[in-house]
């Protein structure tokens, strides 16, 4: 049964639910999934999204962190607490025979959360403890490097774990105001899936969301990459440099040509052996182990991006090797043979990608969230199989935005 969208009608909401019944493993799965809440509104503290997911999985202030942990495992239910970029999502899943229990400490939780100093003071030495050790990670430190260059004055420029300093300035009374307000059913959509009924699933959550404040909706910001080419090394005790790089990309998430942008990547250096990027920097120059470029396409903000890590001596050969194959890639496309391996690959992995509940699930709330109809992922599979070398040539030439490239790379003093 595929995945399909309906509305739980609370006075004058209607809250989405995307809902899939799949009787052959007696499982349940649902996310609370709260639009405009990631790390995207972290405007003034970075992290403090994250810090408050972190606390959402604190337990309940009547029951504590233990209790509350106890109590679930000894049903197997899991509860937990994430954000995305653009999203905060509280997920919980159990057998079939355990939902209504599961149902009952997700409201509980919802209800009474473990908003308190001593769950503050753990979060917040977790989170300190993990930036410090992160602090020699240099893939991490080099990407958000990158995406402050790149989103330069913007929330988006901000790491999503935020830094040190944040970190230690969030207080309770900014988790409180955080979840006050962003966790309101105004901003919900809910995705439930496995051996359960659509109107009795919709019936249950109608008790909890109910309860729930209302607040507001609002618009999501978009933010554009900065138009400044720049380029940001740092210096640290490192036997390899890590070069990443990023650009604009001028694509809206509903773009009616995100098919072409999609097989355009993978030919780059999404796809691994093979690419451009993989073939140059490896096969052809053995400059680094593995090379890859991504686009981004989010509501907030789209942009092209890519890594890899070399040899310290090799490093401007590497970069210089980068603008290169982005030159080339644009200025004379693909080739028939790129094209049709391509199309292969992406037509012929297509069933993996749907082969779980979870998958369809997140395919259709995707689709949902970025306005496109629900069945746009086989809209899309027959326009890449209709798709022309010359329609794909023009279209990569057309976004040469992605020649302005920005790099951030960390190498030895």
């Amino acid at each position: 049964m595929a995945a399909k969208i309906e509305h739980i009608e609370i006075d004058d909401l209607k809250i989405p639910i995307i809902f899939e019944q799949d009787k052959r493993l007696p499982l349940v799965n649902m996310q609370f999934i709260f639009q405009n809440a990631g790390s995207i509104t972290d405007k003034d503290k970075a992290g403090l999204a994250k810090f408050s997911a972190s606390m959402m999985s604190e337990g309940t202030k009547t029951l504590g962190s233990s209790a509350f942990a106890e109590a679930l495992e000894a049903k197997a239910i899991h509860i937990s607490a994430s954000t995305g970029r653009e999203t905060f999502v509280i997920e919980a899943g159990s057998i079939k025979d355990e939902f209504d229990e599961t149902l009952k400490y997700f409201d509980m939780l919802l209800e009474d959360p473990n908003l308190t100093e001593d769950a503050l003071k753990k979060v917040k030495s977790v989170k300190l403890g993990s930036l410090a050790r992160k602090e020699n990670d240099f893939d991490y430190v080099a990407a958000n490097e990158l995406k402050s260059i790149m989103f330069d004055g913007t929330p988006l420029a901000n790491p999503a774990s935020g830094t040190i300093k944040s970190v230690e300035s969030i207080e309770l009374d900014d988790v409180k105001s955080f979840l006050k307000e962003h966790l309101v059913s105004n901003r919900l959509i809910v995705v439930v899936g496995g051996d359960i009924s659509l109107e009795d699933t919709k019936n249950k959550l109608k008790n909890i969301i109910s309860k729930m404040p209302k607040g507001k909706m609002q618009k999501l910001k978009t933010y554009e990459v900065t138009k400044d080419v720049n380029e940001r090394i740092l210096k640290k005790e490192t036997e390899q440099a890590y070069v990443y790089f990023g650009s604009p990309y001028n694509m809206d998430v509903s773009d009616e040509d995100y098919y072409k942008a999609r097989v355009a990547t993978f030919i780059l250096g999404t796809g691994g052996f093979g690419s451009r990027m993989m073939e140059e920097i490896r096969v052809k120059r053995g400059l680094a182990y593995s090379a890859y470029v991504r686009v981004n396409v989010n509501k907030s903000g789209s942009y092209m991006s890519g890594y890899l890590q070399t040899k310290i001596e090799s490093m401007q050969e590497a970069k210089s090797t980068v603008k290169e194959v982005i030159s080339e890639f644009v200025k004379n496309g693909v080739t028939k043979e790129e094209l049709e391996q391509t199309k292969k690959f992406l037509l012929g992995s297509e069933p993996l990608r749907v082969e779980t509940m979870s998958q369809r699930l997140s395919r259709t709330f995707q689709n949902y969230y970025r306005g496109l109809p629900l069945n746009n992922s086989d809209i899309e599979l027959k326009q890449i199989k209709a798709l022309t070398l010359d329609d794909l040539n023009k279209y990569i030439k057309a976004h040469s935005e992605i020649l302005d490239l920005s790099f951030a790379i960390v190498t030895r003093p």
